[in-house]
């Protein structure tokens, strides 16, 4: 191989080995490119924190939170929802459905209830006197409509707690019995005393007969679940 060929397979190996070829200054290296790290292990972390803490936030609430904390992202001159979104996702936390969680319903004093009419329904049960049971319950609905989507760690639910209802309401009492529904009415608003009463006269006027209406009624147990 002469020593022009020669010269040519050197250049053409620094070439592909990462180096470029300048009229003026001939060769030089490839421009690495790119910036550092934008955040360090406990702002990344913190980050995480506002998810698990809140799995109903946004991306944009994040940023707002990151921008407004000097205390732990003051070095941080600018950060985009974007690198949020990857720091979240190198953390194993994505998006997933929301589950409300009502704090009140598994509270000590509703278990407590809950076996209290557990017992009691048994016990009645037990009785050699067949028990015809009307269960009478009442359901809300909410119209306000609520994020269904959050973000938390792989493994583990997205929830919110709700407090309490905001908007109007539907509410719904029935009464059925091992004979399928009985009565059934719908209010706008919560379903109070008075509407209670009154569905329950609508309820008794449909069970007992005109001419029985005011006379006691054995074997008439009224059990609050």
């Amino acid at each position: 191989m002469g020593y022009h060929s020669e010269r040519l397979v050197n250049e053409y190996s620094q070439i592909s080995a990462g180096t470029q070829w300048h009229p003026l200054s001939g060769f030089f290296e490839k421009p690495t490119g790119g910036r550092g790290k934008l955040l360090n292990e406990q702002q990344e972390l913190a980050i995480v924190n506002m998810v698990i803490a809140d799995n109903e936030i946004k991306l944009k609430e994040i940023h707002a939170r990151v921008v407004e904390d000097n205390l732990v992202f003051g070095d941080i001159e600018g950060i985009s929802i974007t690198s949020i979104s990857l720091t979240l996702a190198k953390h194993r936390v994505q998006m997933k459905q929301l589950y409300k969680v009502p704090f009140e319903r598994n509270s000590e004093r509703i278990k407590e209830l809950r076996h209290q009419y557990v017992q009691r329904v048994m016990e009645l049960e037990a009785n050699q006197a067949p028990q015809d049971m009307i269960y009478i319950d009442e359901a809300g609905f909410n119209l306000v409509k609520r994020r269904r989507w959050g973000r938390n760690i792989i493994g583990k639910r997205a929830t919110v707690a709700v407090p309490g209802q905001r908007g109007a309401n539907i509410t719904m009492c029935a009464a059925i019995s091992n004979n399928g529904a009985l009565l059934h009415k719908c209010e706008v608003g919560p379903y109070n005393t008075d509407r209670l009463l009154l569905f329950l006269e609508d309820l008794h006027e449909r069970l007992v007969l005109e001419a029985e209406r005011g006379q006691s009624q054995p074997g008439l147990t009224p059990i609050q679940g």
